[in-house]
């Protein structure tokens, strides 16, 4: 019996070995695209490194392009670090003063500690950048002015909160520096330990600011967690 050629088996399995390993063509980006990504990269590399660690040839090498491009982006590592910082300041602003919604003094000081919470468990690399120390953050765009707006906003709160039972309104300042600054160190260190849920955390230091080491409750809850 006559033996049958194989050839074109063999023409065909060349064929396809061929087709699966031509390289295949990357999707070109658009600029704005591009410009998205190595805000995101940049990002994540101040977190991890801090802003003297972090270096343009490690950004580009994540993105996959050329240094050029992203100096054709930012003009370099401060430019990007600028816009990283920018946007984690606006964020967490917008944040916390959308939280500040209800009527009540104490519902007022649960948004805020909650909402700076949240922040913090969402956007951990955000917060990595802000709380770390650069030679580049200036008096309008670090952490500490986040925490100054917030604190600034509180102030008015507290100023009509003494008014109403008679005291001195000019110290509400003192006491939104010191709450806000309590509220900021402790979201701090929670941003390392991530123990207790943030709800407990909030329910704590709402204990502490609104009753006082002398009046503290034994198990404080939040009174909003019900609604």
């Amino acid at each position: 019996m006559a033996e049958v050629p194989s050839g074109g088996s063999d023409k065909r399995r060349r064929t396809v070995r061929a087709a699966s390993t031509k390289p295949t063509s990357r999707v070109r980006m658009s600029a704005a695209q591009r410009r998205e990504q190595l805000i995101a990269i940049g990002r994540q590399i101040f977190a991890e490194r801090g802003f003297d660690a972090t270096s343009i040839e490690e950004v580009a090498s994540r993105a996959k392009v050329s240094k050029p491009v992203v100096y054709e982006h930012f003009g370099g590592k401060e430019g990007l670090y600028a816009v990283v910082v920018d946007r984690e300041v606006r964020s967490l602003l917008d944040r916390i003063t959308t939280a500040l919604t209800a009527g009540n003094p104490r519902e007022l000081l649960e948004q805020a500690a909650l909402a700076l919470l949240g922040y913090i468990e969402e956007e951990t690399s955000g917060f990595r950048v802000l709380v770390r120390e650069s030679p580049l953050l200036s008096a309008t765009g670090n952490f500490s002015s986040v925490m100054n707006d917030v604190a600034h906003q509180v102030e008015h709160i507290l100023g009509a909160e003494f008014s109403s039972r008679g005291y001195d309104p000019k110290l509400a300042e003192l006491y939104a520096q010191a709450l806000v600054g309590m509220v900021a160190l402790t979201g701090r260190w929670w941003l390392e330990v991530r123990k207790p849920r943030k709800e407990t955390v909030a329910a704590h230091l709402v204990n502490l600011s609104w009753n006082g080491l002398s009046h503290l409750e034994a198990k404080p809850g939040l009174i909003s967690a019900g609604r």
